[in-house]
């Protein structure tokens, strides 16, 4: 499980991810972005100030990399999932507008289609493509041995973003980027039950195996619910892997075999989408006979809640683009960057919706 608020020494990078702009472009195939009147703010990241960090960080001498001018340099991008989901397409344009602004020489991009063994490949071909940095979205959290091996074989660095590796940091990889997942699975039982009451029988519509999100979101949830809403019951757990047709579908499988059902946990939007479409679909309504809760802050989402069918989302910002390349810049100026650097993330309710959706992704 990953430590909690190390990121102090980021704070300048706090500064420059805070006040960059970014083109809102993660929406989804089937939307037309539009920020009008929205919160646009919220789309670049920022990294937390915590009252204390832990650790010693990861440095260019104790990395043992060559100094590097980001202008001058072939950087590569592994996408872990295949962008029909908002948050990758929001993940993947976030890092290309960076690179593009800070002035990145050349920027090599690749989308593992959700197979470790290509994503795997997919690091071992950058390397072979003369990549000097590498920022990569883990699609697991085991199984990157090799590719991580191959760049510390050529002393390159490696940024994961989103999900963490279980291994050395500041030897297999200098520093995770990314959102407490156990504090935003506790953020989403808390809403869940506000939401409810504190009484419901929940079904969790649990993320992908294998990696520290759907680990941490579970705990988070399920721990917060266990020490604060005695009267609410998680009666099944299911993995939906992500996905919104997979989440109808267990969704649908849930309803029929547990009709108590009042309530849903998602362990992101796509899948909570998913379930607001078996709700329908049994002749419930969502956000009122099913309360529904999800992690991520599409636009989707937040307009599910704007329509009164959703009851609350918790913000996964997936923006990584200026705060990943202000780490970078502060790596190869000879700056410490903390083992984990763990971003802010909002929340949406039916009292800010409405206004905020021109900043979702």
């Amino acid at each position: 499980m990953m430590t909690q608020r190390r990121s102090r020494t980021l704070a300048a990078a706090c500064l420059l991810a805070a006040t960059a702009t970014l083109a809102a472009s993660g929406c989804s195939k089937s939307e037309t972005p539009d920020t009008s009147g929205g919160d646009s703010s919220q789309e670049a990241q920022a990294a937390e100030s915590p009252e204390s960090s832990s650790g010693s960080g990861c440095s260019l001498t104790t990395y043992g990399a060559p100094k590097l001018d980001l202008k001058d340099a072939v950087v590569g991008f592994s996408q872990s999932e295949k962008e029909a989901n908002p948050f990758r397409i929001a993940e993947t344009q976030s890092i290309k507008d960076e690179a593009k602004k800070v002035g990145v020489k050349k920027l090599l991009t690749t989308n593992a289609q959700s197979q470790l063994s290509k994503q795997i490949s997919d690091i071992q071909d950058m390397l072979s493509q003369g990549a000097q940095f590498l920022i990569v979205a883990p699609l697991n959290s085991d199984g990157l041995e090799p590719a991580l091996k191959a760049a510390a074989a050529k002393k390159v660095p490696v940024l994961t973003i989103d999900r963490k590796v279980n291994s050395a940091a500041c030897k297999d990889y200098v520093a995770f980027l990314g959102s407490d997942f156990v504090e935003q699975g506790k953020r989403a039982a808390d809403a869940m039950i506000k939401a409810t009451g504190g009484k419901a029988k929940v079904a969790i519509l649990l993320g992908a195996s294998g990696n520290n999100v759907t680990t941490d979101r579970t705990k988070g949830f399920v721990d917060q619910i266990k020490a604060e809403a005695p009267g609410i019951e998680i009666v099944a757990q299911q993995t939906g892997e992500f996905a919104r047709d997979k989440g109808q579908q267990v969704m649908e499988q849930l309803i029929q075999s547990k009709p108590g059902i009042d309530a849903v946990y998602a362990e992101n939007d796509e899948m909570g989408l998913g379930a607001v479409t078996a709700i329908k679909a049994a002749g419930k309504k969502p956000g009122k006979d099913v309360k529904v809760v999800s992690v991520d802050g599409t636009r989707n989402a937040v307009q599910a809640l704007v329509n009164g069918e959703y009851n609350a989302v918790i913000e996964s910002n997936p923006r990584f683009g200026p705060l990943a390349f202000a780490t970078a810049q502060k790596f190869y100026a000879g700056e410490e960057i903390p083992e984990n650097v763990i971003i802010t993330d909002r929340a949406y309710d039916e009292t800010n919706a409405k206004e905020s959706l021109g900043g979702a992704f």
